[in-house]
């Protein structure tokens, strides 16, 4: 066998298992990258924030709409 058609065989193999993985625990699957999606957003919300004034801590709290 060359090394190219292992190379085949090898992926082909890792396509399946993922399949598998992704079929059989979706709900696991789902979880994670909703996760990974969170933070994602969460580093750009940082970052954004990092460009924007600086509010006091009674101001986030009163947008919020807790006592400030």
């Amino acid at each position: 066998m060359s090394t190219s058609t292992d190379d085949t065989r090898i992926k082909d193999l890792f396509k399946q298992a993922m399949l598998e993985l992704l079929t059989e625990r979706r709900d696991d699957f789902y979880e994670l990258f909703s996760e990974a999606l969170e933070d994602i957003l969460m580093v750009h919300a940082i970052r954004e924030g990092e460009d924007s004034e600086i509010v006091s801590k009674a101001e986030v709290l009163r947008a919020l709409g807790g006592a400030g």
